[in-house]
This record gives C-alpha cells, sequence and structure tokens, in this order.
C-alpha cells in the first residue's frame, strides 16, 4: 500500500525527535570532568642562626616595699572612716572612728575604784598615824600597831592597782580611734561604717611611703636564670620608655599554687620613685650556651604517620614542599628550639601545615615573611610576659 508524502515526513520528524531526546539522556548521565585542585599559598620563612644575645620581656607593676593591713586593737561598731582608696595619708591622720561609749564608760568605773582606794588609804594613814602615837605613850602593842602598818600597805596597794587599771582603760579608750603610723597610701578599705570589727580585724590596707620595688612573676623553667643582687633594665610605660637601672632583690622560695610562677621583686635604683601601680617592662638579658640552635614557630611544627615532628621545605625551583623530620630540644615560650633537621637558609612553611601534601605544589604568599631567627638572636616574651 503506497503512502503519502505526508506520512514520510511525519516518520522523519519522529525520527529526529528521538535522536534529540536520547542525546539529552546521554549527556545528563555522563560525569563532568574534574576540575585540577587549586593551588595552595603559603607563608615562608628562611632559617637562619645567630650567636648574639636574647632578652625575656617580663610585665611588672610597682609596689611599695611595706604594706600593712591595720586595724583596731579592741572590738566596736565602726562609727567612720574618713578616708577612701587611693587617698594619700599622713602620719598621725584619723583613719576610722569606733564608737567609744562602752570604753568610755568602764573608764568612768576606773576613775570611781581609784577614788574609793584613794580614800581608804588615806583612812588607814590616818589610823596608823594616831596608833603610832598611842604607841609612843604604851597605851597598844606592837602587835596592833604592826597590823595598822600592814592595813595601810595594803591600801596604798590599792591605790596603785586601781591607778593601772584607769591607765589600761584610757588606752582603750584611745584605741578607738585608728591612726596612721606614717605617710602611706590607701590601696585597699575592708571595712566600712556600720559594721561590727573584732578586735584586729583588717580595716585598711596602706602602702607606706619610701622605697618601691617592681614585681612581677617568671615561670618555673626560667627560676635559675634568675638572682638576688642581679641587675636589669626596667622600663616605665608612661615615661616614654625610658630605660631605669634595678637589681632583684627577692625572689618567692615557693611557687604560686595557681599560676606554678614565681614572683620576683626588683629594687629601683633611680629617682624620682614611679607611682604605685605604675606598669613596668622588665629586660632581661639571657646569655644561651648555643649559639647555633634554631627556633622554629609552634606553626611550622605538625606530625607525620610515624609520629615524629616534621615540617615542610620548599623547593624554590619546583615550587613544592617536601617534609622534613625534625628533632626538638626544648620549648621556649611559644617557640621550638631545633636540635637537628634544619639548615641555614633553607625556607619551610610557617602556616597551613596540615593541609599540604609531600610534593604539593604551592605559591608563596606575597607578603611579610621574616626569617626565623635562632634562639640566640631573637627577643621572646616569657610566658605570661607582655611582648
Amino acid at each position: 500500500m503506497p503512502y503519502s508524502p505526508s506520512f514520510y515526513v511525519y516518520r522523519l520528524f519522529v525520527a529526529i525527535c528521538s535522536a534529540i531526546l536520547l542525546g539529552s539522556v546521554l549527556s545528563a548521565c555522563s560525569k563532568p570532568e574534574t576540575p585540577p585542585p587549586p593551588v595552595r599559598a603559603v607563608k615562608l620563612a628562611t632559617v637562619g642562626t645567630s650567636g648574639q644575645q636574647s632578652a625575656i620581656q617580663y610585665a611588672g607593676t610597682v609596689t611599695a616595699r611595706s604594706e600593712a593591713a591595720v586595724g583596731f586593737r579592741v572590738a566596736g561598731k565602726l562609727l567612720s572612716r574618713p578616708v577612701e582608696q587611693g587617698q594619700s595619708v599622713r602620719q598621725g591622720q584619723l583613719l576610722a572612728q569606733l564608737d567609744p561609749t562602752d570604753y568610755q564608760l568602764s573608764t568612768a568605773a576606773a576613775q570611781a575604784q581609784l577614788n574609793a582606794a584613794i580614800t581608804e588609804r588615806d583612812l588607814q594613814q590616818a589610823d596608823l598615824k594616831r596608833f603610832e602615837e598611842l604607841r609612843a605613850q604604851n597605851f597598844i602593842s606592837a602587835a596592833e600597831l604592826d597590823r595598822r602598818t600592814a592595813s595601810l600597805k595594803a591600801a596604798q596597794s590599792q591605790v596603785a592597782q586601781a591607778q593601772a587599771q584607769l591607765k589600761a582603760q584610757g588606752n582603750q579608750t584611745q584605741y578607738t580611734q585608728l591612726v596612721a603610723d606614717g605617710d602611706a597610701i590607701v590601696i585597699a578599705t575592708l571595712a566600712e561604717p556600720g559594721q561590727v570589727v573584732a578586735s584586729g580585724t583588717p580595716v585598711l590596707r596602706l602602702a607606706m611611703d619610701g622605697a618601691r620595688d617592681v614585681s612581677f612573676a617568671v615561670p618555673e623553667q626560667r627560676l635559675a636564670q634568675v638572682k638576688v643582687g642581679q641587675e636589669v633594665t626596667v622600663r616605665t610605660w608612661g615615661d616614654n620608655q625610658t630605660p631605669r637601672a634595678a637589681r632583684v632583690r627577692e625572689i618567692a622560695a615557693s611557687a604560686d599554687p595557681a599560676t606554678r610562677t614565681y614572683a620576683v621583686k626588683v629594687e629601683l635604683l633611680d629617682e624620682p620613685q614611679p607611682p604605685l601601680g605604675a606598669t613596668i617592662t622588665v629586660d632581661w638579658p639571657i646569655a644561651h650556651s648555643a649559639p647555633d640552635s634554631i627556633r622554629l614557630p609552634s606553626t611550622a611544627i605538625w606530625r607525620n604517620n610515624a609520629g615524629q615532628s616534621a615540617v615542610w621545605v620548599f623547593d624554590g625551583k619546583t615550587h613544592t614542599v617536601q617534609a622534613r623530620p625534625v628533632e626538638i630540644e626544648r620549648a621556649d615560650g611559644n617557640d621550638w628550639v631545633l636540635k637537628s633537621g634544619l639548615q641555614a637558609g633553607e625556607q619551610i612553611v610557617v602556616t597551613g601545615v596540615h593541609v599540604l601534601q609531600a610534593g604539593e605544589k604551592v605559591t608563596v604568599f606575597k607578603g611579610d615573611a621574616p626569617d626565623v631567627p635562632s634562639i640566640a638572636s631573637s627577643t621572646t616574651p616569657a610566658a605570661g610576659a607582655t611582648p
């Protein structure tokens, strides 16, 4: 049966649509090509050695050499405290006042007892005088006269006792006023008006005027480098960092239980003395016995599959990195001091070391990349110190 021309056109159209649909399905099922991995940018540092002297910086605070927590020698209710923290006081100035009412009444009672004892003594003295006249006329015996003499001595002892009690009670009344023993600065207030304080309870803390020290903390691993009498240089932050001479005066015998650091005090040798609480930078020179040792930042060290410490060494010809095991001698602040593994002049990666692979091609980060100096040529703040 012959077909019409329109039938052949229809078949051709169906074939073309089927081919287009099949091509679309096949293209959707095929995997896209994987793009090449990006080239990582790394920051490099050049290893170097030097035999110069290094220094450590500590942050210290100016403190008074003599500080005292002062309180009343008697108990009572605190009526007033006319001084505040940070105020300068003079010798003999009133610092605090207790309620003296009870002590004033006790003083009045002691005065009354003294008056009674004096009256009794005068009576016994008059009796003795009369009995001495009777004894001269043989109207009484010698034993009676001796009894009158003993009574007078007892009355005199009562007077002396009452006088001592009155004086002691008067001192108690004076102790209700707390006065400064010398020129000082109030560095802390420990009680408020209206509070009942016991005898000896600290009310104020005073820093006595005079010689001053710089106090700072030294890590346990650096304690052997600190000696009493050693001279150092300090710089005051508020005085344009002018160097000043100082000398180690005291080293704590035990470490702080929380920070495991030792308190060190150095005395200032130059005048004038800086204000209390001022921040001081202490420059501590340290000469090392290994001038050719190399210090690396902690960010450059990583662990390989064998558990060894390693670094990435940069090859300038191929722009690739290769792993290099290194031997660490000790930690120094935030750095590691190497015993072996690197040579002066080699370039190592100091950031992003945990995402690199051996032989990976990298580019150099276009930024400041200072050389990695030896331990003897760098200036590294100690742990807890201010750079």
